[in-house]
């Protein structure tokens, strides 16, 4: 079995390392870092360069790069990809990718899933990647088909080597609205925090919820721009929630209504009970 994976960045370059530790599997990667490839096949993490020539081999074909990037790539190398090969991308974003994805591997008659692995770091990069990664995440899938069971077994088991420790099949439409909620806004959320001018102070006076409310603040701001702007619809629905419910907790403090501020909390612990258990 040969996979490539394209771009090695974190995802990408703990893609490679994951499949290369499976013995049955030949990695090829590619980068636009011709250094980073080099360091990859004289450290052993993979076996060749993935090019026009190599990916004609390829029974699996990771793209891990954005979203726009993605595109480009796919559109580019369609025409030396087998009809035998399964190209996942791993973007945040899926209404576009698949969209584009879908149009291309029809036209040129391979197949095309999105692909989302839920995991990564506040680090980036090919020498932060391990083989570990994805061991305790969940790789969300988008397919252009639904009722095939059997293709969907296929690919999960072309996805074993990873490790995921389960997958979801959703649509795009659905996973976008999602994300939006479950990483988008923590990101968002977490960036504007973290500009409080105390932000400077809090050394010697921040403990756990600190640690947990800001981490994702330190990001890619490139990515993640581009991904805000890609679903931006979603994410305004849940931005604008959100200051909707901070209003109400203002004006509570404000007056200093203590009853207010009492449910409100209340109403929160709930919440958290029902979605989480």
């Amino acid at each position: 079995m040969k996979v490539g994976v394209v771009g090695m960045g974190l995802i990408g370059g703990s893609l490679i390392k994951a499949y290369n530790e499976h013995k049955d599997w030949e990695v090829y990667g590619y980068d636009i870092d011709t250094k980073i490839v080099k360091l990859a096949i004289l450290a052993e993490d993979m076996k060749d360069e993935l090019n026009e020539t190599t990916i004609k081999d390829c029974d699996l074909v990771f793209i891990a790069l954005y979203p726009r990037l993605s595109i480009e790539y796919l559109r580019k190398m369609a025409p030396h990809i087998s009809k035998s090969t399964i190209v996942i991308d791993c973007c945040g974003t899926k209404e576009e990718v698949c969209k584009a994805g879908f149009e291309i591997s029809e036209q040129y008659g391979f197949t095309f899933v999105g692909g989302h692995p839920m995991a990564g770091l506040h680090y980036s990069g090919y020498k932060y990647s391990n083989r570990d990664m994805f061991k305790k995440a969940t790789m969300v899938l988008v397919p252009k088909s639904f009722d095939d069971i059997n293709f969907l077994s296929r690919v999960k088991e072309l996805l074993a080597p990873a490790g995921f420790n389960n997958v979801t099949v959703t649509t795009a439409d659905k996973h976008d609205k999602m994300i939006a909620f479950t990483s988008q806004m923590a990101h968002l959320v977490s960036n504007a925090f973290i500009k409080s001018p105390t932000a400077k102070e809090h050394v010697g006076f921040s403990a756990g919820s600190y640690r947990d409310l800001t981490r994702v603040a330190w990001l890619n701001e490139s990515m993640w721009t581009e991904l805000f702007l890609e679903n931006k619809d979603n994410l305004l629905y849940e931005l604008d929630t959100f200051i909707s419910e901070l209003v109400k907790y203002r004006n509570a403090l404000k007056n200093e209504d203590a009853d207010t501020l009492k449910e409100l909390l209340y109403e929160g612990k709930k919440c958290k009970e029902e979605v989480d258990g």
